[in-house]
Order: structure tokens, then sequence, then C-alpha cells
């Protein structure tokens, strides 16, 4: 379990949204937009294992992203590719591990030789978990691990709810845990298909601010906002204390 081998802190996850829309504003193509959006990626990422948070999940590519042009498609994994290139050293020098979550197998070669090498590089890395959600979609995450976990179980001739959870859950979660926060900047207001099972408790916050002018203080006030909410999970209020 990688958050436990990294050390128990906030898992948050971040659906980057309102880059184009950043671009189209100003004038610029929806390129430059993603390019600005790599710039909060690097502010965010930067900050997150200073105020403890231990995994930090980014959206970066759902599966339903391969419908928009051929272009902005090429842009956004070369922009993946120059991120992976150019930001693998500092991450090890900041203790992060990558890891990449998300299908594999429509990804152009090029584009998984960098992920494997950045994975593999950063793989002692203890103080932050960073994961980039690349083709993700979680109902097809869900539908493929509750696959292999049925024919696991039917190994045993028995299928029943009540040993499919569990499969289920140390399938989704045991890597990073369940998310506790969860923020969508760009002012929509839905999940998108983001971790479903994983955010069954999450905190939500939406925020109006496009992804590339998010920063420091916007992550800052986010988990300022979290940490004065209360967390039933079902039962009584418990007040989350601040640190």
């Amino acid at each position: 379990m990688i958050q436990g081998e990294i050390g128990e802190g906030l898992h948050i996850a971040i659906i980057m949204d309102g880059n184009g829309r950043w671009a189209t504003r100003r004038g610029l193509p929806r390129a430059a937009g993603h390019r600005a959006g790599v710039a909060a990626v690097q502010r965010v990422v930067e900050r997150a294992s200073d105020v403890g948070v231990s995994c930090l999940t980014l959206y970066a590519f759902s599966s339903d992203n391969w419908r928009r042009p051929d272009s902005e498609v090429r842009s956004i994994f070369w922009l993946l590719r120059a991120f992976l290139r150019l930001e693998t050293r500092r991450l090890v020098q900041r203790g992060v591990r990558l890891w990449v979550i998300g299908r594999r197998d429509r990804l152009a070669a090029a584009v998984l030789c960098e992920i494997n090498k950045a994975e593999s590089a950063t793989v002692d890395g203890r103080r932050l978990c960073l994961r980039v959600a690349i083709d993700y979609s979680s109902r097809d995450a869900i539908t493929r691990e509750a696959a292999s976990a049925a024919v696991a179980l039917s190994r045993d001739g028995t299928i029943s709810p009540d040993l499919l959870r569990p499969l289920l859950t140390q399938a989704l979660t045991g890597q990073s845990g369940d998310v506790d926060l969860l923020i969508r900047t760009g002012g929509e207001v839905r999940l998108s298909d983001f971790m479903l099972w994983e955010c069954a408790y999450a905190e939500l916050l939406f925020s109006d601010r496009m992804w590339p002018d998010f920063d420091e203080g916007d992550l800052d006030a986010a988990l300022k906002e979290f940490r004065h909410r209360e967390r039933r999970f079902g039962g009584l209020p418990v007040l989350v204390v601040a640190t």
C-alpha cells in the first residue's frame, strides 16, 4: 500500500478543469491553457507535501477526452511527456513517488516509455504519492476489478456481495486509501466519472477558479475549509481537528 509506505495523511483528489476556457477567454489556443495548467500542477505538488497531504491524485485525461480534436489530444500528451522528462528529477529530490492510474493499452509507446521511466526513478519517494489519472474512467476501473474479483471468487464456488466488496475495496483503494477531499476547479459541479468508489465519503469542494489560476493559496484555503467540516461517515459528527 503506497500511502502506508509514505505515511498517514490526507488523500486529496483534484479534477483539473478549466484549461481550455482559461485560454479562450484570453484569445489564446486551448493548448496554451494546457501549458498554463502544467504550471499549476507544479505549484500544487510543491505545496501538497508541506500541508499534510500524503496522496495527491490528479485527473489529467479522462477516457472520454479521446473525443476531443486530435490536435488537442496530441498537445496534451506532448505536454505530459515533457512534464515527465523535465520534472522527474525534481520529484525525486522532493521525495515524491509518481504513479499513473488508468488504462495503458491505448497509450502511445513513447508516452508509456516516459511513464515507466518516471515511475521507476521515483519509486523510493516517501514524502508524497502523486497519482496521475490518464485514460481514466472510474466506471471502467470498477467494472474491470469486479470482473477480476468475480473470476477469483468463482474458483472457490462462491460469489457474494460480502466477499466481493472487500476485494473491490482493496483493489481500488489499497494503493492510496479513500479520498478525503475532492476539489474541482473551473466552476462545474459534477464528478465526471472520477474515483466514484474512492470518493464515497469524500468532502467535496467546487471552485470557480480556472485550473491555470489555481495556486498554493487556493490549496491552503481548500484545506482550511476541509478541516472545519464535520465528517460523519454515517455516524455521529466527528469534527476534523486542524493540525
